[in-house]
Order: structure tokens, then C-alpha cells, then sequence
């Protein structure tokens, strides 16, 4: 708050005393915005509620003209207002004209204010309103002064419980589709296919209690809270199959982490000596963090929201003494758990032979939560959006874990449609399981290698689960971004040996340090860069923090002690950054050697290949290395100069081209010539389509998600090799955007399983 105006108890306690009030809802809502705009000493300070699900009414101003009121109406998404409606995240412009999303809205006389912040008002994670301030002059509102407004924001929610500002039909949205059927598009985050019925993972939470006086009570609550919850994160991590799956505890190790950070409570109890009761506290810091976190662009911590709401949940559920969730319960049989988001503790927490399936609202794909779903081979599908939240408890459901789709009260042809399609399912997934053991092999006698992508203990289990034959490319960043401080060198080693160990004698291909970019790690201070994929990552930063690469290194040598170590390097651009790479490990080696340590029987060392720059050094790059391992994704991303992470190109396109095909060729040729083994990791070969058109070019070794292995062997297994090449060598002369098209068509007139 501006430092000319009272604390921000007085705001509360006369924010309390006007909620509290007998007046009417509007009535309080203008008398809310009327002291919000004297606090802050702003010009304006306006309510937007939304109506129908998707429009946003101004209900209440200070300074804009009043006749505006009820009058003016932006859709979700349309306009500052509506972006953050939209988002759920705040805005804080010291210029909101020169902002893209800006709408003129002439009826309200708002073109004189230049400064603008606007946060949302959330119920129960779901916006429902947003509340905006405004100034004439350009202003760069303070953090301070962002937090306060959010609190009062996170107060007037209060007057959409029970319908006293709007009704429930004001509230409801539409999910309904033209066809009259319940359903909802989202996006695959562990495959399958699920028939049950509906069961919400949590009672939906009201805060009807924000403001309180009594400090020290509030305080003395939060501790018992945090008991409670402390308590309970240990139950869950002394379960039995907690103890005996070690990629569940090392999540649930993350998990604790969190819920010791003292910084998290600390910011509770400010909030609640600043006047708001424990639970409205931690819903507070909760709404600041999502909307700092969904500001980064981050993906890692981004994905880390599900984490961080599980256990704000978790702790008001406890503060509101109604701590259990659905799994709580004596659930049905066929339990399709549905929940806005949730963490690999709550997951775990379900009755594994009852759980059939789960559906978020929203989530990602790479979350804690979604990798365990994985590991457990339970379907998810997530990013369903809002009205899923509104569903009934028990009607029936059907989950479609390969297109995304959710039917609510299937109608019978879509019912049998997809019994089908589960039937088909569980005959594939055999079939899969039959094919095991059985070599990957062509028709026409051409034999392929196939190994796992990996990076956690739970991706080994899925290496000998599908009969790969080892581990292509294992990830070592992971451990370095869950830690708040750099690892030491010895839990380094013992999980690198763990790794190794379970690996039970197959090769284990280390990549050092990939982390930068989309990879934060919070021991590592970066400046925010424009082009982070192109910045200051990988190798990059080992060379510029050797400490990092070198007690790294260390760990490996130390792990690999009697075995083979396989180590390659990310992100090299040129053949002497990788000298120089091999150079510090050659130094390790030496020092390992020097101190009598147990040493590795062997040590082979390559290169990722991802930088287009280093095809054309080949000739220089192979008599140094021992193997190659191609990155197609990132190589392809540089390649067509193309943010993958982009939704408005990552269609545009198709790794399946004849330049981009090109290309691999002339590195397959290129090893060949200089008889160096080379593997390709990556989404083109993950996909069977894909993988049949690098067969076609000459790849012989792919490192694939564990989950592919299957589809990706039977297509090996159906494919004659020969008869493919001549229309290969024909397509890739056109100028063609794309070839898939035409592999397709041959896939279908051969007889090729593309499943």
C-alpha cells in the first residue's frame, strides 16, 4: 500500500466491517471499490463479474461513469480485462494503451487512465470477477500495493457463495455441444482407455471466513495445521509402496521439500497478522504464487503448480478440518477421479485396483503427477477446462486416452463405439507384451536396436518391462532442478550406480547437464534472455561454471567403477567445444586414476547432436568421438527455426519433409563413412510413421519413450525395408512440405502396422 495511507490492518478491519454489513450486495461492493480507490490512492477502481460462463459485467466503480454500470461488457479474453479473466493471471501495466490486448471502451470514459493493474477474483480456483485499478499518470504499481488488491479480490468472492451477487445460472457455463452430448477435449497425459463413473477427488472448498482479528488464534490454528499436514506427507512416504518404488519417494522427497520451505509459512503468517483468518491466508500467498509462477516462462515451474496447490489444498482442507479426499472414501469400482489439478502424493493416495482413470482440468503433460500416472499405467487426460469441474457425482464416463476425449452420460452407440475401442486396447497392449522377447527385426532381415529415453528410477522398470535394450539417452538434469542447492558429489554417484544397477548389466548412455533454457535450477541465478532455447544453456554454462561439469564427471566415474561408462555432451555447436568437454573429462579420469580409486573398465564418449552447425563439421567432429546421439527435437526446433513450444507453428512444420529428412541422411552417411555408431532419441522416432521414414534413410538405433517400444517394434517387425527405399529416394527429391502423406499410403498398401 502507498506509504501515506494506514496499515494494511486498518484496510482489513474497515474491509470487515462493510462485508459484514446488512447491505445489500452491490451496496457493499461499491462501498469496497470506494475504499479500495482512498487506500490506494488510485482514480478508478472498478468490479467486473462474469455472467454465463463467458462474459464479463461491470458491476461496481469508482471513477469510471456510472452510467457504465451493468452496461458495459467484454467477453472472456477480450481486452485487459477479459485477458485476465481469461488467464487467471494479474497484470500490472504503468502504460495499458500501448498493451496489444487493449479495448477502447467508450461509454465508461476510461481513454484518460494510462496506468492500469487488474487481478482476478477466483471461488474455488475458477475466476469468477476481476478487480482493476486505474491512474492517469503512468505508474508502476508496487508488489505491495498488487498483494493488497489481490486480498481484496480474494474477499469480495464472498459475494458470489450463495448467489448474492449473482445467481447459479449466472454462474454456470455451457458444456453442452451442438449435438446435445456432454463432452470435452483435452490433452493426453498417460495413454488408455477407461469406462466408470464420476468422482470428484475433493469437496469443493468455501472460504465464507476471511477477515479476523484475532491474530494470535489464527497463528496458533496455522500450527496445528501444519502438523497435521506434516504429519500426514509422513504417513504417505512410510507406506509400503512408497518404500518399495523408489521413483515414488522421489517425487514424495520433492514433495516434502516444499512442505518444510520455511519461506512458504513465513508468508502465511504475515497475511494473517495482516488481518485474514489462517485458511484465507494460505489461499492468499497460494494466488500470489500462481499468478508469479504462471508469469515465468518456465515450464518446469510452471508444472510445479500442481505440486504447490496440492499442498495448499491439503493444508486448508486441514485449517477447515475436512482433510480427506475422495480417496478417502470407500470408493466404487470403477472409480474416473476428476479434480482441477492434483499431486503424485494425492495420486498415490488411490486404491490402485479401483482408480480406472483421471481427468484435470488442468495440469501438463511432464507434472510429478502425470509421470507417476505413467509409471502406473493409469489413463490421464488433462486441460479439460472449467465446466468439468461442475460435473455430478456418479454418472457415467468415458475416458478416450489417445485422443484426449472425455463423453459424460454416453449416449449407447458412442457407449459400444468405445467398448470397442477399449477391447481393441487391451489386444494391442498383449500383443505388445507377447512381442517382448522377439527380435527387432525387418522382414526383410534387417535388424534394429531399440532403447528408452529416460530420467528417473521408474523409466528403467519401463526398459525391461518392453525388452529394450537399454537406455539411450538418460537425462541427468532432474536431480539438479528438485534441489534448492547444488548436489553433492556423492548422492550424485549413488543414484547414477542406482541407475546403473537396475540397468542389470544394459547400457546406460549418460548426457551431463542440460539445464538453462525451459530447465531453471534455483542454485543457479540467470538474467531472463530473450531467446532462452538459444541462450545460455547445456554446455554453455559447464563451460562457463566448470565446477558443475567437473563434480559432475566425478560422480559418474565414481558410479560407473567396474562397469562401462557412456557419457555424451548437450548442446555442442562446434568440434572444439566438445575437445574441451573431453579435455575436462580426460582431467577427471586422470584424477580418479591418481587417488587409487576403483576406475570404469571403459569410458565411451560422444556428442548430442542438436545444433545444425555441427552437421557441417562432421568430417572434424567423428574421428574424435565414439558414438553420436541425434536431439531431433531440439535440432529440428533450430533447423526451421521453430519454437516447439509455440502453439501457433508447432504444426506448421512437418519433421517428415524432404529438406529436414535430407539432413538425417547425410548424417547417417557421414557415420558410415567414418564407422561411428549413431543413435537418434527424440519424438520423430517415438511415433511409428516416423520411425518407419528413418528406417528408410538408413537409422538403425532409436531411443525412444518406453511407451513406444511396442508400437514402434510391431511396425519394424511388418516392414520390408526394401520395398520402401526406392519411393524414399524419390520423395525426398520433391519440394514437398511434407512426405507423411505418401508414408502413410505405403504403410497401408504394405501392410505396415502404423498404430
Amino acid at each position: 500500500m502507498n506509504p501515506v495511507n494506514n496499515a494494511p490492518r486498518l484496510l482489513m478491519r474497515q474491509l470487515h466491517e462493510i462485508m459484514a454489513s446488512a447491505d445489500a450486495a452491490e451496496e457493499r461492493l461499491n462501498k469496497v471499490v470506494h475504499l479500495v480507490a482512498i487506500n490506494m490512492v488510485v482514480e478508478v477502481c472498478s468490479a467486473y463479474f462474469v455472467r454465463g460462463g463467458d462474459v464479463l459485467e461491470l458491476f461496481a466503480t469508482e471513477g469510471l461513469k456510472s452510467e457504465a454500470v451493468h452496461i458495459t461488457k467484454l467477453r472472456v479474453g477480450q481486452g485487459l480485462v477479459g485477458l485476465v479473466a481469461s488467464t487467471g493471471v494479474s497484470l500490472n501495466l504503468s502504460d495499458a494503451q500501448s498493451h496489444p490486448k487493449f479495448v477502447y471502451l467508450p461509454e465508461t470514459g476510461e481513454e484518460i487512465y494510462k496506468s492500469l493493474m487488474a487481478v482476478p477474483i477466483l471461488r474455488v480456483g475458477k475466476v469468477v470477477g476481476v478487480l482493476v485499478v486505474q491512474n492517469k499518470t503512468s505508474r508502476q504499481y508496487s508488489e505491495e500495493e498488487e498483494e493488497a488488491l489481490q486480498t481484496v479480490a480474494m474477499v469480495l468472492a464472498e459475494l458470489v457463495v450463495g448467489g448474492e451477487l449473482l445467481n447459479q445460472q449466472d454462474q454456470n457455463e455451457g458444456i453442452v455441444d451442438k449435438a446435445g452430448i456432454m463432452r470435452f477435449e483435452g490433452l493426453v497425459f498417460a495413454e488408455g482407455f477407461a469406462e466408470g463413473v464420476v468422482v470428484m477427488h475433493e469437496p469443493k472448498l468455501e472460504i465464507l471466513d476471511h477477515l479476523s482479528e484475532d491474530y494470535d488464534l489464527q497463528l496458533k490454528r496455522l500450527d496445528r495445521g501444519f502438523e497435521r499436514l506434516l504429519r500426514q506427507i509422513d504417513e504417505m512416504m512410510s507406506a509400503e509402496d512408497v518404500i518399495h518404488h523408489g521413483e515414488h519417494r522421489e517425487i514424495l522427497d520433492v514433495y516434502k521439500l516444499f512442505a518444510h520451505d520455511k519461506g512458504w509459512r513465513t508468508k502465511i503468517e504475515t497475511a494473517i497478522e495482516g488481518g485474514l483468518t489462517a485458511e484465507a491466508a494460505v489461499e492468499k500467498i497460494q494466488i500470489e504464487n500462481r499468478s508469479k509462477m504462471m508469469k515465468t516462462n518456465d515450464p518446469y515451474l510452471r508444472e510445479r503448480l500442481s505440486d504447490l496447490d496440492d499442498l495448499a489444498y491439503r493444508l486448508i482442507r486441514h485449517l477447515m478440518g475436512k482433510a480427506g479426499t475422495a480417496a478417502s472414501i470407500n470408493l466404487p469400482d470403477n472409480s474416473v477421479v476428476v479434480a482441477q489439478n492434483m499431486g503424485p502424493a494425492e495420486l498415490l493416495d488411490y486404491d490402485r485396483e479401483k482408480l480406472k482413470a483421471v481427468i484435470l482440468q488442468e495440469g501438463s503433460s511432464t507434472s510429478h503427477v502425470a509421470i507417476v500416472a505413467r509409471a502406473l499405467g493409469i489413463p490421464m487426460v488433462g486441460q479439460l477446462g472449467e465446466g468439468i469441474l461442475d460435473l455430478e457425482e456418479n454418472v457415467q464416463i468415458i475416458v478416450h486416452g489417445l485422443d484426449g476425449e472425455v463423453y459424460i452420460s454416453p449416449p449407447p452407440d458412442i457407449l459400444e463405439s468405445y467398448r470397442d475401442n477399449i477391447a481393441a486396447r487391451a489386444k494391442l497392449l498383449a500383443r505388445y507384451d507377447d512381442m517382448r522377447d522377439k527380435p527387432v527385426i525387418t522382414k526383410d532381415g534387417v535388424e534394429v536396436e531399440l532403447v528408452i529415453n529416460g530420467g528417473l528410477a521408474m523409466d528403467i522398470e519401463g526398459m525391461h518391462r518392453t525388452g529394450a535394450t537399454g537406455v539411450g539417452l538418460f537425462r541427468t538434469e532432474f536431480q539438479f532442478m528438485i534441489s534448492e542447492t547444488l548436489p553433492r558429489i556423492h548422492p550424485q554417484a549413488e543414484f547414477y550406480k542406482s541407475i546403473i544397477d537396475a540397468a542389470d548389466g544394459k547400457p546406460v548412455t549418460f548426457r551431463t547437464l542440460d539445464i538453462g533454457g525451459d530447465k531453471e535450477v534455483s542454485f543457479l541465478k540467470r538474467e531472463k534472455e530473450v531467446n532462452p532455447a538459444l541462450g545460455w544453456r547445456a554446455i554453455r554454462i559447464a563451460f562457463d561454471r566448470p565446477a558443475l561439469l567437473r563434480y559432475q564427471l566425478r560422480a559418474l566415474i565414481t558410479a560407473a567403477a567396474g562397469t562401462t561408462l557412456n557419457v555424451m555432451f548437450p548442446m555442442i555447436t562446434d568440434v572444439s567445444e566438445f575437445k574441451f568437454a573431453k579435455e575436462i573429462l580426460k582431467r577427471e579420469l586422470d584424477r580418479h586414476r591418481k587417488n587409487n580409486r576403483p576406475m570404469p573398465k571403459d569410458v565411451k564418449v560422444g556428442t548430442m547432436l542438436e545444433v545444425p552447425s555441427l552437421v557441417w563439421q562432421l568430417d572434424n567432429l567423428l574421428p574424435n568421438v565414439d558414438f553420436i546421439s541425434i536431439g531431433s527435437n531440439d535440432l529440428m526446433q533450430f533447423f526451421f527455426a521453430s519454437d516447439r513450444e509455440n502453439p501457433k507453428l508447432n504444426k506448421r512444420y512437418d519433421t517428415l519433409s524432404p529438406p529436414a529428412l535430407t539432413m538425417l541422411q547425410f548424417i547417417v552417411k557421414k557415420c558410415d563413412e567414418y564407422n561411428v555408431p549413431l543413435t537418434l532419441c527424440g519424438e520423430i522416432g517415438g511415433k511409428s510413421i516416423g520411425a518407419m521414414a528413418l528406417l528408410a534413410i538408413g537409422y538403425r538405433r532409436l531411443s525412444i519413450a518406453p511407451a513406444a517400444i511396442g508400437p514402434v517394434k510391431m511396425m519394424i517387425r511388418s516392414l520390408d525395408i526394401s520395398s520402401l527405399e526406392p519411393l524414399m529416394n524419390d520423395l525426398l527429391s520433391r519440394s514437398d512440405q511434407s512426405i507423411r502423406g505418401q508414408l502413410i499410403q505405403f504403410a497401408k498398401d504394405n501392410d505396415v502396422r502404423i498404430q
